[in-house]
Parts: C-alpha cells; sequence; structure tokens
C-alpha cells in the first residue's frame, strides 16, 4: 500500500505544479492520470498530510454564485517547498519507479524529468519486465498440461501484453539514445493503467 500511496503524492504534486485546484478536480483528474478510483476518503488524508508537511497550502475558493456555486471550497496549491519536493521525486531512478505503481505517473510527468533520469527508468522498468516474461513462460512450461483452456489463454495474454511492453519500452529507449522521441506519446497496446490504449487505436491495430 506505501507505493500507492507513493504514487498518489507524485501525482498530487505534479497536477499541482500546472495550477491549483480543489479535491473535487484534483481526485478527477487523478483517477483520469492513473486509471484508479480513489476515493475521498484516500485522497484527502494525502492532502492534509502534505499540507501538514508544509508542501501544499489551502485557501477557501469564494462560491461563484453566477456558475451555481452554493458552498467554498478549499483550493490546494504547491508551495515553494512542495516544487523543490517534487523536483527531488522526479529526479529518483531507483527500483521503486519501476513498479506497476509509480511507473505509470512517473511515465505521466517524464517531460519535466531530465534525460539521464528518463532513460535510467525506462532501461529499469525493461529490465523488471524481462524478468517477468521469464517467470511467465517458465510458469507456462511447468503448467501447461495442468490447465484448462481460460487459465491457459489468460497465461498467453500476460505474456503477449509484457511482450508488447517491452517492445514498446524499447522504442522510448531507442527514442531518449538518439534524441528522436517521436515514440513517447505512443503506448503499449494491450497495456494496463496510464498506457492502456484506446478503442481507436486497438481498432486502428486490427
Amino acid at each position: 500500500m506505501r507505493r500507492r500511496s507513493d504514487a498518489l503524492e507524485l501525482a498530487v504534486l505534479g497536477l499541482l505544479h500546472d495550477a491549483p485546484m480543489h479535491g473535487y478536480e484534483l481526485r478527477k483528474q487523478i483517477n483520469g492520470l492513473l486509471g484508479w478510483a480513489y476515493s475521498y476518503g484516500t485522497l484527502y488524508p494525502c492532502l492534509k498530510n502534505l499540507v501538514r508537511r508544509g508542501l501544499l497550502a489551502e485557501h477557501t475558493a469564494t462560491p461563484n454564485a453566477y456558475l451555481g456555486g452554493r458552498r467554498s471550497r478549499i483550493v490546494y496549491r504547491l508551495t515553494p517547498d512542495g516544487k523543490e519536493h517534487f523536483a527531488q521525486l522526479l529526479a529518483q531512478a531507483g527500483p521503486s519507479s519501476w513498479d506497476d505503481e509509480q511507473f505509470g505517473v512517473r511515465l505521466a510527468f517524464f517531460a519535466r524529468a531530465d534525460a539521464g533520469t528518463r532513460l535510467r527508468i525506462l532501461e529499469g522498468r525493461r529490465t523488471r519486465l524481462q524478468e517477468r516474461l521469464e517467470q511467465f513462460r517458465t510458469a507456462v512450461q511447468r503448467t501447461r498440461q495442468r490447465l484448462d483452456d481460460y487459465t491457459s489463454a489468460l497465461q498467453a495474454h500476460g505474456l503477449e501484453s509484457a511482450e508488447r511492453e517491452v517492445r514498446w519500452l524499447d522504442e522510448l529507449i531507442e527514442g531518449e539514445r538518439t534524441g528522436n522521441r517521436r515514440g513517447r506519446g505512443s503506448r503499449p497496446r494491450g497495456g494496463s493503467g496510464p498506457g492502456r490504449p484506446s478503442e481507436e487505436e486497438r481498432n486502428q491495430s486490427r
């Protein structure tokens, strides 16, 4: 759970780096960014913690009667310490940044990270997935004769998804090394989370 809360903190800081937001808009943006259904019961303790640490400031926005506002809302903004902390988080490229919980949100803010950090994270993520691929292949070989069709299909799907993401990472890594980053906005087909393709992309790939 700690890794997911770290990803939430990074997402909050990253989104508020662009503009102040109230809790409702922030929750909507985070859920869209991460593909996770964060509740207010999860988001607000995170916000309060960041306020206590001096990374966020809050103020009460006066309701706009013309726009139908009926009550005031608390708006959060990044403090100078919050901006510095966000920059420090972006500069980290250790194993936690390769995990499923953090990789997607880090990728969302890649444009603000330096090239060396981006490359280390991409290469680390690729190594992590290659290890996962070997585990998948070993499991398939060991259990192929004992599984029903549905479980076998699930295993095959996991294997294919990991292989696609490795190929996608190879493209991103090559782009970082050569300075040709046209592929940075592309997504791994068949992935999950922030890298999940749209219905239009799936139709175009058929």
